[in-house]
């Protein structure tokens, strides 16, 4: 089977405290004006290579079929790689107008990333750390990087015109550092590859199409580009790399930053971008209902429901999600679909509002199901 498989998780994991404690101790504190980007401290990288290894342990004992390094070498699933290449600055106060949000209300602003010249690529330290992950499961190693799309998205759309006359040469150098980050993945032993991006589902949300807008552009015409990007950045993707997309409405700290159901975004998404399978968020209201994905094209794409909230530590009852997995087969064939978490456990350093146990409890969790639903996670 090709991935997405049966029971399937989409990356990060919850930091272990001592690694949060020598990354402050190596690095120094954390503020949102400094950015430490991709580190090169061989001290912290050795405590790192420490927890990889147990991370490993833990979703291998598990029963998962892809493991991931839990991007423990990232202080955010996203800047480490943008951050990596030559043109880009980002302010980390949270100055950009797109802000996250909780049950009570708004609670900070993202981060506004900036190009200040030219973009170049440059030597990855998600490779680096793919290598070493390679080298120490039995499993399927799986790494994640952030989708191009979502680089634009968050620069709220604004190219800067002394850099970039147009929007062409933007996108033919954001591009083409792609094509050489998935080249080297590809060259280090990766076979499967996950995009992970908000941008998509952000558009689910009035809100965002009304913030698309507000940089004279319209959201469908842009949900158009972001597909023509991603599959020009995959056009030379060998046919033994497995690549899937992740989308989400934001994950943060237990925060989100849109909500939506899927229908405005699923016939491009599931029809005109051309990746292997998806993450789809499903763990609230705030995902909409599973009617979208009737559009799935049958047979050739696998959908991995991200039922099993990484937000909070109260672990799903099995009952419950064979039950949504069952609602879920009324729209797209059962063996087109495969169980997830809706997103990551850490995707900033501190992580979701829940513990160790709570999340190798959920990963158990979705093996069982798988098992009980399929046959086989």
């Amino acid at each position: 089977m090709t991935p997405p498989f049966r029971a399937d998780q989409v990356g990060s994991l919850l930091r272990p405290e001592k690694l949060k404690q020598a990354r402050e101790e190596f690095l120094g504190p954390q503020t949102p004006t400094r950015n430490l980007g991709p580190h090169r401290d061989a001290r912290l990288r050795a405590v790192e290579d420490e927890y990889v290894r147990e991370a490993v342990r833990m979703q291998e004992g598990i029963g998962l079929r892809a493991v991931t390094d839990g991007e423990f070498r990232r202080r955010s699933w996203w800047l480490e790689l943008i951050l990596g290449w030559e043109g880009f600055a980002a302010d980390r106060t949270g100055s950009a107008q797109l802000k996250w949000r909780n049950e009570s209300g708004v609670t900070q602003g993202f981060s506004d990333l900036n190009v200040t010249k030219p973009i170049r690529w440059r030597p990855s330290p998600v490779v680096r750390a793919f290598e070493f992950l390679k080298a120490n499961t039995e499993a399927v190693p799986k790494v994640t990087i952030p989708a191009p799309n979502c680089v634009h998205y968050y620069m709220g759309g604004k190219i800067n015109r002394r850099v970039y006359k147009d929007d062409d040469a933007f996108w033919a150098d954001l591009i083409d550092c792609y094509r050489r980050e998935i080249r080297s993945l590809v060259a280090a032993g990766a076979r499967y590859i996950q995009l992970d991006d908000t941008s998509i589902a952000f558009i689910c949300d009035p809100a965002h199409r009304d913030y698309v807008r507000s940089w004279g552009m319209d959201a469908g015409k842009l949900l158009l580009k972001y597909a023509a990007v991603i599959n020009a950045v995959l056009e030379d993707v060998p046919e033994e790399v497995s690549v899937t997309l992740h989308q989400c409405r934001g994950n943060r700290e237990g925060n989100w930053a849109a909500e939506g159901g899927y229908e405005p975004v699923a016939d491009v998404l599931f029809n005109k971008v051309n990746v292997q399978g998806y993450f789809l968020e499903y763990d609230t209201a705030r995902a909409g209902g599973f009617e979208p994905l009737r559009l799935l094209p049958k047979g050739t794409k696998r959908v991995a429901l991200g039922l099993v909230s990484t937000k909070k530590p109260a672990l799903e009852d099995s009952s419950y999600l064979i039950s949504r997995i069952e609602a879920a087969a009324k729209y797209a064939p059962l063996e087109q679909l495969a169980l997830s978490p809706q997103c990551g456990f850490a995707s900033s350093i501190k992580g979701n509002p829940l513990g160790q146990a709570d999340q190798a409890a959920k990963l158990r969790r979705i093996v069982e199901v798988a098992n009980k639903v399929w046959g086989a996670a």
